[in-house]
């Protein structure tokens, strides 16, 4: 197996202070690859990444959700705004449900000015906060239609988790040999690397009930992630791109004509994810040249209040 490579540098006061290593696939429309840095085929736990296959999952179970903006959030790991937890909280109320019904941990709201009016408040940590309330929400959701059990929606045996192991195996074209219990509190599968940028290649060429599940997130990049997230803005700036972040670093995308593409930050650093994906669009040769974008190309390191060094991308480092 091939170690990590070294992927993003920080640069500081004309010094190398620091590298980000890790592994990245870059696959083509017909899902060859087209570029491997690092360890590609070794089990990992792609995280949140894999929420879109967990959706279309439910889908395929039967779940029923008019609105594709629900869907969306069934897909997202949200900032926690109020639009985030107002929509949650009415996927429940519609199925007879409340917050107590929600199984993820609470918590405080990622998005960092709704969370200082909560602290200011003394508003507490609340189910409906937590980044993946939305996924949460939709679970149920499908077990109240179709009648399973929600007191143990969480539990791998249960017949909803059951259809995400397989539809996440069948996307990956992956058998699925590890798995554990991811932050929280589903059940949380171990694919290579490799397996996850075919599956981020199914979700947006499998049409039916896949592409409603990329069409929903692609036209409702907000309530995917929110307010200055990489998600948000990489859905909003790049036509027909869908993209999902997980958390330790991970990041998946596809284009509509199937490329795709996984990232692994070995170290988990979150910071290290936008200059990739950056990076790999540009590998695809999608014009990246405006807007916020480019911006995560090289994240400014400050000093004081001005910049004094900046966090790129190494040159070459995708060429391998």
């Amino acid at each position: 197996m091939n170690a990590p490579a070294p992927l993003v540098e920080l640069v500081r006061g004309g010094l190398r202070e620091g590298v980000h290593f890790g592994s990245a696939v870059l696959l083509n429309a017909d899902g060859s690859v087209l570029r491997s840095v690092g360890d590609v085929t070794a089990p990992m736990f792609p995280r949140s990444t894999v929420k879109p296959a967990q959706a279309l999952a439910m889908l395929r179970a039967g779940l029923e959700l008019p609105d594709d903006a629900d869907l969306a959030l069934g897909a997202a790991s949200h900032n926690g705004e109020p639009g985030h937890i107002e929509r949650a909280a009415a996927i429940l109320a519609r199925h007879g449900l409340d917050e107590d019904a929600l199984r993820c941990p609470p918590d405080q709201p990622m998005h960092e000015p709704t969370r200082e009016r909560w602290l200011s408040d003394g508003t507490g940590k609340r189910r409906l906060a937590m980044n993946c309330s939305g996924k949460h929400a939709a679970m149920l959701a499908t077990c109240a239609q179709l009648g399973w059990p929600v007191e143990d929606y969480l539990d791998p045996e249960h017949p909803l988790q059951l259809g995400a192991r397989e539809t996440i195996s069948e996307l990956a074209g992956e058998p699925i040999e590890t798995a554990t219990v991811d932050g929280c509190g589903a059940p949380l599968f171990a694919i290579p690397l490799i397996g996850l940028a075919r599956l981020f290649r199914g979700m947006v060429t499998a049409g039916g009930a896949a592409g409603r599940v990329a069409d929903a997130m692609r036209a409702h990049p907000w309530l995917v992630a929110g307010t200055d997230r990489d998600d948000t803005e990489l859905m909003t700036a790049v036509p027909g791109v869908l993209s999902k972040i997980g958390a330790e670093g991970v990041l998946a995308l596809a284009l509509p004509d199937g490329r795709a593409a996984a990232v692994k930050i070995s170290d988990g650093a979150s910071r290290a994810r936008g200059p990739v994906a950056v990076e790999v669009l540009r590998a695809f040769g999608v014009d990246i040249t405006g807007g916020r974008v480019r911006d995560l190309a090289e994240q400014p390191l400050l000093g004081g209040d001005r910049q004094v060094g900046v966090l790129r991308v190494i040159p070459g480092a995708l060429d391998a």
